[in-house]
């Protein structure tokens, strides 16, 4: 099987279950969903929702989705197979979102070959540590140790614990 990942951002009226009208196309073809990136906050020019999905599916599958999601009605505003081929996982711990967890993930990708396909932050206390895992994808493996190399140093700085790689692909 020639598995591809796949970025594919679509434009989604606010309201129930027009997500799940993409995700389910995806899921029936076998596509495994990597990530979502999903901000309410922001708005397309015709008040729809933007919203990213990653995923990886077989090659042979892709146009067929594409053409399908179409037939749906769903707005396609962008898709890119095989841009970022390479992932992996880490795990940061320490003071998050006080150091700016935006600042750290945005160090990741510099010159759009690499980014946070996915994070998951666990906040106990207000002013205690958090933990994050972060899901890094690239463009390939030399991007990826790249991308990994420049949140070593970002961490190092604001002292944050990287542990890495949580999977078990090492970069």
């Amino acid at each position: 099987m020639n598995e591809l990942l796949i970025t594919l951002i679509v434009e989604l009226e606010d309201r129930p279950g027009q997500l799940l009208k993409v995700l389910e196309p995806i899921s029936k073809m076998g596509g495994n969903i990597v990530g979502i990136v999903h901000q309410r906050g922001r708005k397309t020019p015709l008040n729809r929702l933007p919203v990213e999905i990653s995923f990886k599916i077989d090659g042979r599958k892709v146009e067929r989705l594409i053409e399908t999601l179409r037939l749906s009605g769903t707005i396609i505003r962008s898709f890119n197979e095989v841009r970022l081929t390479a992932t992996t996982s880490v795990l940061l711990i320490g003071h998050l979102i006080h150091t700016d967890i935006s600042d750290t993930i945005n160090s990741i990708d510099i010159d759009g070959e690499a980014e946070c396909v996915e994070m998951h932050v666990s906040m106990p206390e207000v002013s205690g540590p958090s933990t994050a895992i972060v899901t890094i994808s690239a463009s390939g493996n030399d991007k990826l140790k790249e991308a990994i190399g420049k949140l070593r140093e970002i961490c190092r700085r604001k002292n944050i614990m990287l542990i890495e790689p949580i999977n078990e692909d090492p970069v």
